[in-house]
């Protein structure tokens, strides 16, 4: 179809009118006669404007509005809205046009319903499939690549404004239609040239092709000449067309009073004219909230007037340019209600989905910094006036590149970005001079001060970014600071002097309430996630766990009100069914209740007036309602919010929301207690809810709010499952280099051993079965402490002579065959500047069925690192050379991490350790091993004197790891690796040790085997150095295995049998196993036996007991004590056991104190007690006497 082009935003963004035939098109006949139409009703209509003009204008609402240039009446959507002195100013988009216009309160008109009748005249389009992309700068790295990007940048955007500007005819391929936005294939004619604007795009590099969910080809598929251009083809529905293809302008609604200026919760006009709509045409569906869009939501503790767009932002001129021409779309949700504060120099706390952006801080910190007029009275010194803290070096470089993008535009602030380590004398070196703006850390400012101790003489504004991070990592560490801030400002000298602090994050922290008493003046905080703005508001949280069907009588309950207060509820479900469901069981109990659905026969007007209603104290107002009703209704005062079905997280907070109006402002009435807070959110959890308990949990623990011991139970078995999902996952890197992973739950990679993954690979057998010093060649170094490369056989290296023998071979022109098919995980040639390498294609990128070649991802297998090379430049490597297992191994230097809490090494360290040690050979001691990595300490560059005939230990890795300052000790690397493995070895050693039970019938001289006979097959070295360990045994039938045989594995695996006393009643038997500081304890209950499993220090004990008779697993229980584990058996049958085991076992032994307890309880000694009491000693001293009494340590 034939299209004219009305305006340009980018190529994602674009408005045309269409010419032709269709659902979609009108003829240009029509919308002159609506306009004519338009212009004499509302022209007319001048001498009675009240009946034409709204009562209310909200955001997003349709109107009708006077056009100065065009010189008539325009149908418009409102997208903003802003005060002036004696009137309000909206920002109109003309949408049968495509322009933006702005208009006085007074020219806007309500639109009738006969005007909206036709489709707008403006369509909104984008190029089909066709994705913005830009450059990326590794300053790391030294590279620059062309990378997917989600904004148009202004070369784009100009090349494709000049492109359609120079054409003579212009046709559009309506692919597809989503969210009222035409997805078209773009055609234009220049010069007689027909040119597709999206190829043209694609080829000069400013777009890439998006590949569709299907494989629809390449755009030549949709060449013009060979499919139809009609667009009844298309499966398209439309309901209504007066209400299709609007342009979403603003998902928020904020509705405003003409007349008061306040804001209200909805507006009555647009249900006035909803109802108008319904009597003209019975088919209008009444409008719903669709709770797939995102709906926003602000808590403010002042009143704040937000700037949404950015020509109204309060950002100095030039900043506004710069960030125009970087294609800013302008401030978000968050943004609109933080910038206007920040940029009058107010204290800021922002709470929000977005709290981890800089932009949120940046724009308006640096349109306060140029005012250079308020701080002449400031000392003549060096120091900074803006400092921002960030919770790590990332976050600060971050900051720091975002501050040199935008210095060009503004004064010269020399911002500096800060990281030091423990080293002080590269803190005393530092250099601030006409530095204004600091970035850094909390640990890197501390060091910073010992040497600069008046860098906060002219300090005015700090930035806390990422506060939840900061106070959780170093909440010592930022106290500091904010105390020596607040000792500086509160001089006589700074008391007209400006003094600002900014605090951004995602969550709520229970240390910023302090930071606001103490160090804020009245401060603005405004919290868009409203899960943590009922945080904020102490919210009561209460969980009552219940099945699906006592959810009725648990809410009946719950609803049985003993308040004296007003109470109004309200009581969510999450479908209509539910909603009569629970409104027909409170009527049934005599609770008057409202409800509102989507096909509720009541009205919003109607279910509002009643809840608005006064009544008195003691009185309780309940509703029962669906999601979809939230936005309509617009309720913020109800006292207590029962969740009947739970939701989505987004929907959680939205429903907390309406109780906004009863958070409690903790900050300025600290007395509040939490058991009589006002507000109160309940939650049902039932057996449907198991997927939302573990967010449930943190949601609780991060409230410290009351946890029931159900939630605990279920959330203990989603953990278990969600690792479980895991398990096929390479191990955690964090897990590998560090011991610990601190974003455990939501870490993609597994955190436990896999036998059948973690098994030795590319490591000799001779090194994982004795570990000792062997020789190793870093080829890639992925950070300081993990690099990938070679085991160097000292003897004779088979990798090397391989490599001179494919060296060799491709010096053959004739040998250099590219490959014609590639395929996944095969093994090819790859030529590198003068050398040949082993390589495998571990991924094969999509590609248009007329490339002769793409790009693939290989692996060099026998180097660890990875790349991408294009097809052709693979050769075929002959099978002799694919017999040697590929050679590359991860090695791990252990016992160091970095300084100050972080996760990942300062790259300072890592360019300093990779210029160290690349390419050259290192001993080092293997003392662990875990699939193709291996823990080294020490790992050492060893210089050999052949005229001295002796070696020099040149550097050993991780000194000088420690010499940069950037790293620190970490003594536990090791043993939390162990541990891992421990847990691990115990579960299979409990599995594999039953058929080595001893069983007193066949005992005897000649039927004991010798412990040599038995096959032990170990994978791993000793204390866990490799993650495979299997037990093979072959038992002969008959046979019975010996304590020794059985100590005997235990000691080859360092596993130890616990001292064990018992003692019993005529119901139960108590077990006490002797272990000092328990940890990772597991006990197992079955019928006829009892595994114990616990670690202590570097130690795993083991017990595996046979039971003499059954029991109750069910109602059996393990607890732990200080210095001992207690397990409670609970015997199948009332009576006196003889022993505890069926087998003897020398580290079972009665407990004889018990037994003298139980003779002063009863001082007659006939009976059942005095039965089995001496039943048992009998037994246990016959056993202790035939025993030597063997150390369970040993």
């Amino acid at each position: 179809m034939e299209v004219l082009l009305l305006e340009i935003e980018d190529p994602g963004c674009f408005w045309v009118t269409m010419k032709g035939c269709g659902p979609y098109i009108v003829d240009e006949i029509e919308y002159k006669n609506l306009n004519a139409e338009m212009n004499r009703f509302y022209d007319k209509s001048y001498e009675d404007v009240a009946e034409v003009k709204p009562l209310t204008v909200e955001e997003g609402q349709t109107c009708v509005v006077f056009s100065e240039e065009l010189k008539c009446w325009c149908r418009a959507i409102i997208k903003s809205i802003m005060y002036c002195t004696d009137h309000y100013q909206t920002e109109c988009f003309l949408v049968d046009y495509a322009k933006y216009i702005f208009v006085k309160s007074k020219d806007i008109r309500v639109a009738l319903e006969a005007f909206m009748q036709i489709p707008y005249r403006a369509k909104k389009c984008r190029l089909y499939r066709t994705k913005p992309v830009t450059l990326r700068i590794d300053f790391c790295e030294d590279t620059a690549k062309i990378v997917p990007a989600k904004r148009w940048d202004s070369a784009a955007t100009r090349y494709f404004q000049n492109l359609l500007k120079a054409t003579t005819q212009m046709k559009a391929k309506l692919c597809a239609v989503e969210d009222n936005t035409f997805d078209v294939f773009l055609y234009v004619t220049i010069k007689d040239e027909k040119v597709c604007v999206n190829d043209d795009l694609v080829s000069k590099n400013f777009a890439r092709f998006e590949e569709a969910k299907e494989n629809t080809g390449s755009s030549a598929d949709y060449q013009e000449d060979q499919t139809s251009l009609r667009v009844e083809s298309l499966p398209v529905k439309i309901v209504n067309p007066a209400l299709d293809f609007r342009p979403v302008l603003c998902q928020k609604k904020v509705s405003t009073n003409l007349e008061t200026g306040l804001a209200v919760s909805t507006s009555f006009l647009e249900e006035t004219y909803q109802r108008s709509s319904t009597d003209l045409n019975e088919n209008t569906v009444p409008s719903f909230q669709n709770l797939s869009e995102e709906t926003n939501c602000v808590f403010l503790s002042n009143k704040i007037e937000p700037s949404s767009i950015l020509e109204t932002a309060p950002l100095f001129d030039d900043l506004k340019k710069e960030l125009t021409r970087k294609k800013f779309l302008g401030p978000n949700f968050t943004e609109s209600y933080c910038w206007p504060p920040v940029a009058r120099g107010c204290d800021v706390v922002a709470i929000s989905y977005q709290g981890n952006d800089p932009f949120l801080y940046i724009p308006p910190v640096l349109t306060f910094l140029q005012s250079g007029s308020c701080y002449k009275a400031l000392p003549n010194r060096n120091g900074p006036l803006a400092l921002i803290l960030c919770p790590g070096w990332k976050k600060a470089q971050l900051v720091f590149e975002l501050l040199k993008t935008y210095k060009r535009c503004s004064r010269q602030l020399h911002p500096m970005l800060i990281i030091l380590g423990q080293n002080k004398e590269e803190a005393r070196s530092v250099k601030i001079q006409g530095c204004e703006v600091i970035v850094t850390t909390p640990y890197s400012l501390l060091r910073l001060l010992e040497h600069h101790s008046l860098l906060f003489c002219r300090l005015c504004h700090l930035v806390l970014d990422e506060i939840e991070v900061l106070f959780s990592d170093a909440t010592e560490q930022v106290f500091t600071v904010l105390d020596y801030y607040k000792k500086a400002i509160i001089t006589e000298e700074r008391e007209y002097i400006p003094h600002q602090i900014i605090a951004v994050g995602t969550r709520w922290n229970k240390h910023i309430a302090l930071l606001i008493k103490e160090f804020m003046n009245d401060p603005y905080i405004v919290i868009t996630a409203m899960e943590e703005a009922s945080i904020y508001g102490n919210v009561q949280q209460v969980v009552q766990p219940c099945t699906n069907h006592e959810r009725t009588a648990v809410l009946l309950k719950i609803l049985d009100f003993t308040h004296n207060n007003l109470q109004k509820v309200l009581v969510f479900t999450n479908s209509v069914n539910e909603a009569e469901m629970v409104h027909e069981a409170l009527k049934n109990n005599s609770i008057f209740s409202l409800k509102i659905h989507k096909e509720s026969e009541f009205n919003f007007k109607y279910i509002l007036e009643e809840w608005t209603k006064k009544y008195s104290s003691g009185s309780h107002v309940v509703l029962v309602l669906t999601d979809d009703c939230m936005q309509s209704l617009g309720i913020t005062d109800a006292t207590c919010v029962i969740h009947f079905s739970f939701p989505s997280p987004r929907i959680f907070g939205q429903r907390l929301y309406s109780m906004s109006d009863n958070f409690h402002n903790v900050i300025k009435d600290s007395s509040v207690d939490q058991e009589y807070t006002q507000a109160r959110s309940v939650i049902l959890l039932t057996e449907n809810s198991t997927c939302h308990a573990l967010g449930i949990l943190r949601y609780l623990q991060h409230a410290e709010a009351e946890i029931p011991p159900q939630l605990h139970d279920i959330t203990a078995k989603t953990l278990e499952a969600e690792e479980d999902k895991k398990f096929s996952r390479p191990l955690c890197a964090y897990l590998k280099t560090l011991g610990i992973c601190k974003t455990r739950t939501v870490c993609p990679d597994r955190h436990q051993i896999n036998l059948q993954i973690d098994v030795p690979q590319n490591i000799p057998d001779k090194i994982t079965l004795m570990p000792g010093c062997v020789t190793i060649l870093p080829l890639h170094i992925v950070s300081a402490t993990n690099y990938f490369g070679r085991i160097v056989d000292k003897q004779k290296d088979q990798y090397t002579i391989l490599a001179e023998e494919i060296n060799e071979y491709f010096k053959k022109p004739s040998n250099k065959v590219s490959v014609k098919n590639v395929e996944k995980l095969a093994f090819y040639g790859l030529c590198e500047k003068t050398l040949f390498h082993r390589v495998q294609v571990v991924e094969i990128s999509p590609r248009e069925e007329e490339n002769l070649f793409f790009n693939v991802k290989i692996k060099y297998i026998d180097e660890g690192r990875t790349s991408r090379v294009q097809s052709y430049q693979l050769l075929h490597l002959p099978a002799r050379f694919q017999c040697l297992p590929p050679q590359a191994v991860e090695f791990v230097v252990c016992r160091v991490k970095p300084i100050d809490n972080e996760m990942e090494w300062n790259p300072k360290v890592t360019h300093y350790i990779h210029h160290k040690i690349k390419g050259k050979l290192h001993e080092a001691k293997i003392v662990h091993t875990l699939g193709n990595t291996a823990w080294v300490d020490p790992m050492v560059r060893v210089t050999r004197l052949s005229d001295l005939k002796m070696s020099v230990n040149e550097y050993n890795v991780r000194s000088e790891i420690l010499s940069t300052g950037l790293g620190t000790d970490n003594p536990e690397h090791i043993t939390q690796l162990q541990k891992l493995c421990g847990r691990m070895k115990a579960l299979d050693l409990a599995k594999n040790l039953e058929p080595l039970s001893i069983k007193e019938d066949t005992a005897g001289p000649e039927n004991v085997s010798n412990p040599q006979n038995m096959s032990i097959q170990e994978n791993s070295t000793e204390n866990c150095n490799s993650p495979k360990i299997t037990f093979g045994y072959h038992p002969y039938d008959g046979v019975a295995q010996t304590k020794e045989a059985e100590d005997s594995i235990l000691r080859q695996h360092k596993c130890f049998y616990p001292e064990i006393k018992w003692f019993q009643n005529e119901e139960t038997v108590t077990v006490k196993v002797k272990i000092a500081s328990v940890a990772d304890c597991k006990c197992e209950f079955s019928k006829e036996k009892v595994v114990f499993s616990a670690c202590s220090g570097d130690k795993l004990y083991l017990a595996d007991m046979e039971l003499h008779q059954y029991i109750l697993a069910e109602k059996s229980t393990c607890v732990i004590k200080d210095k001992e584990a207690v397990i409670v058996l609970v015997k199948e049958k009332k009576g006196a056991w003889c022993k505890l085991v069926k087998n003897k076992n020398p580290h079972v032994s009665f407990d004889f104190e018990h037994w003298e307890d139980l003779e002063d309880k009863n001082p007659f000694p006939v009976g059942t007690k005095k039965l089995y009491c001496t039943a048992a000693v009998t037994e246990e001293l016959v056993d202790s006497s035939e025993d030597s009494g063997t150390e369970s340590d040993e």
